[in-house]
């Protein structure tokens, strides 16, 4: 008993905050602020990161505007934006997550992180959270150079359509994590271009679907790229489209927990 009592006494021998710096771990909130801040300095710094998330969908979207490409109907903007912000999401949130979380591992950085008291789930929510503001910074960039071209979406189209960009911006970077975060760089590397056409050729597929089978069509709406396209088109045309958005919702789900799972260091 008396030892007890002179260790409480050692204790509180002196104020609180009295001595600065104060030593003591970050909590939650402040140490994934910090890796936020730090994966999107990365992201923005990255020159092929900028030629996915910036220079191509906006080449795309003045291209296939202005250019007589395809059957878009009378209103080619308005079904161009949908479609090039389904190829920025994909590019950012998908392939290039994948292929930096790649090689990270490979060059020992994600080893280092993994030995400092940051846990796995805000390494992984640090980079979620750099390719969310990412791709709202493209969305506001791709939606003025839209508005430029002539589109007029209404408020409630641009609320939806914020909505299901923000969704499928969750769903692939689950993907890219998955991806990134349990093969080694060069096969991600190999992997993450491949799926990034074939989910292109998929999510295109319903843009034009009066041109194809209602049963490709619909193989196309389970896809991730398919089920983005065709719900962030309904949205901005303020119609919910409750399908996708299912998809979108089960995909995110069910890569985001192997992802936790599965996510390797080295």
């Amino acid at each position: 008993m008396t030892v007890r009592r002179e260790a409480r006494l050692a204790d509180n021998r002196f104020e609180t905050g009295l001595f600065a710096p104060r030593p003591q771990p970050a909590s939650a909130a402040h140490m994934l602020l910090a890796q936020t801040r730090l994966e999107l300095k990365l992201l923005l710094r990255n020159g092929e990161q900028l030629l996915l998330t910036m220079f191509i969908p906006i080449t795309l979207l003045v291209g296939l505007t202005l250019l007589p490409f395809g059957e878009l109907g009378t209103d080619r903007v308005a079904r161009v934006v949908p479609a090039v912000m389904m190829v920025a999401i994909m590019s950012t949130a998908f392939t290039g997550q994948a292929i930096a979380v790649g090689f990270d591992r490979r060059y020992g950085a994600l080893k280092r992180l993994g030995a400092t008291p940051l846990p796995r789930w805000g390494i992984i929510g640090g980079k979620s959270a750099a390719v969310v503001i990412v791709v709202i910074l493209q969305s506001v960039l791709l939606g003025s150079i839209g508005v430029a071209l002539g589109w007029r979406p209404s408020a409630t189209g641009l609320l939806l359509g914020a909505v299901i960009i923000a969704l499928g911006t969750v769903t692939f970077a689950s993907m890219g994590l998955l991806l990134g975060g349990t093969l080694r760089a060069e096969i991600v590397l190999a992997l993450a271009n491949i799926a990034w056409f074939v989910m292109l050729g998929i999510g295109s597929a319903v843009f034009v679907d009066d041109q194809i089978p209602q049963g490709l069509q619909n193989v196309a709406r389970i896809v991730p790229s398919g089920a983005l396209g065709e719900a962030l088109s309904r949205g901005v045309s303020s119609s919910f489209d409750i399908f996708g958005v299912v998809v979108l919702l089960a995909w995110a789900a069910v890569c985001s927990t192997l992802a936790v799972r599965t996510f390797k260091f080295t």
